[in-house]
Order: structure tokens, then sequence, then C-alpha cells
């Protein structure tokens, strides 16, 4: 029987998406980690199937049923997996390193640019350097020349920082309570520590303009899972994403930006940081007798 996703189920959960993640590096999926599963378990309709092979049932932004399977999809007898997509349209997120192992003959794969998660060098970050990112670096310079900013790194005294930070982006964009991610960001700030994400808080003339909570995917690998900023101090995204990169504790070599989900606005923010590469997010079905 599925089971709605809690906190409690963590413990189950995360082993197995450790083995998924492992070794993998600068190409691990954002999406293989509990605190996503849980934060989004809403928007996807996220549930825990238990058994000898567990897997996550969902439903994309797309509206496609699917179940992530927590296993080695590729050491799974063909007929069991025909049966476990019972009431389900595919296997996904599947990583590029999995499908590689999936026999044409018995699979098809597909994927969307939708999906892809943006992946960048941590060092193009660190300067932006060159002529494509000549206006990220102007940004830069424009905020420093009209603000003298702090920065804390994120823990529990910082949770009140960056809630005005949010309920200031949410009326700056118009969004009205529970609109947009503001629920999940909330319960990210509420269980960071659980969860482990870390990041800054950013402050002008004492006042919080902004922060970040990124998570370790790898060693020196991280996922941005939440970067709210206030428009009224230009500069603000790409000054955090630099000071991030500069002064975390930890080195930081690849930043992922997760995916884009189809949103212009969205997709056109990503672009201009100009990621090294889109990671495939694949959907597998398995194919008729």
């Amino acid at each position: 029987m599925p089971i709605e996703l809690s906190l409690a189920l963590q413990a189950r959960i995360e082993p197995a998406l450790a083995l998924l993640r492992e070794g993998s590096g600068e190409q691990c999926l954002s999406d293989f980690m509990f605190s996503n599963l849980y934060l989004f378990r809403e928007a996807h309709d996220y549930q825990f199937l238990p058994g000898e092979r567990p897997a996550i049932s969902g439903r994309a932004y797309d509206g496609t049923r699917h179940l992530m399977p927590l296993f080695d999809l590729a050491a799974t007898p063909i007929a069991e997996l025909r049966g476990m997509l019972d009431g389900h349209d595919c296997f996904y997120p599947v990583a590029s390193q999995v499908a590689a192992r999936l026999a044409p003959a018995q699979f098809e794969l597909a994927q969307s640019a939708d999906d892809a998660d943006y992946l960048y060098a941590a060092a193009a970050f660190a300067d932006y350097p060159g002529r494509t990112l000549a206006k990220k670096r102007n940004q830069v310079r424009q905020f420093l020349a009209a603000h003298q900013p702090s920065s804390q790194p994120f823990g529990a005294g910082m949770a009140d920082a960056a809630l005005a930070v949010l309920q200031g982006w949410m009326q700056h964009k118009g969004k009205a309570a529970g609109e947009a991610d503001e629920a999940a960001c909330r319960e990210a700030i509420a269980h960071a520590e659980r969860f482990r994400l870390e990041g800054f808080v950013h402050f002008a003339d004492d006042a919080p303009i902004g922060f970040v909570l990124a998570q370790a995917l790898q060693p020196g690998v991280f996922v941005m899972r939440f970067a709210k900023g206030l428009d009224s101090h230009v500069g603000i995204y790409p000054y955090m994403f630099q000071h991030f990169c500069r002064a975390f504790a930890h080195p930081v070599h690849w930043l992922n930006f997760e995916q884009d989900m189809g949103l212009p606005g969205f997709r056109r923010s990503k672009q201009s940081y100009q990621p090294a590469a889109l990671l495939p997010k694949w959907r597998v079905r398995v194919r008729l007798r």
C-alpha cells in the first residue's frame, strides 16, 4: 500500500537515494535527496511504495504519472518492471548512467528539456569571466557600488531574516500566500539542519535582502535549493551565487540549479549564467512483449 511521505520515512528512503547518488560526481541529479521529495510532496503527489524493490510514486509537472525506482533498474528482471508500471506511465527520473545500461530492445527512453538540471562550473561564478558573463559581472559591480552588504552563514538564528526575505520576495512578485514555492521554502528554512541545507543570509543597511540554501549532492557538488533576493537590490542574485562559491566553508566545484519546468522566465534566467551542461532525466518505458 502507498504511504504518504512524512519525516519519519527519511531513515528508510535516504539510504536508497544515497546509492543512486553514489559515484555520480557532478552528474548527480538534483532529485535524489529525501529533502527534495518531502518538500515537494504535495506538488507531485509523492507516495512511498515499500517492498523488495521500493519506489516513489509521483506526478511530473506535465501530469505524467511516474515511478522513481529506489533500486537498480538495469539489474531488475523485465517482467517485474512491467508489473510495477501498472497504473504509471514510466520510470522517472532515471540518470544517464543507468539509462546507458538499459537494453534498447526492451526499453523506450525519452527526455524533456523541461526536466533537465542546469549544471555550472563554480569557477564561472567566482569572477564571471569573459564576454558571455559580462552582464553578471557588471551587475555585481553595480550592487557593490550601491550597497555595503554583509553576510551570515545560515543557521537557526537566521530563520526570521530568511522568512522576511521570502515575504518581501512574494510581495515583489505579486504572489498570494501559498503560491510559487512559498510552502516548500518555509519548510526548508524550518528543517534546514535536518536536511543539511546550508548557505548564507545577506544584509544591506542591517536589513535582510537575500538568502541561499544549498545542499551537497556529492563532494564539491551543490544544488541550489532556494535562492531568494529582493528585486529592489539590482545584482543581488549574481552577488549571492558568487559569494557562495567564494566564501562557503567547503570547496565548491559545481553548482546545480535544478530544472526550469518549461517556464520561460526560469529558462532565460538559468541560461543567462551559461550552464556547462544540461543533465537529462530519462523517462523509461518497458516495451511491449
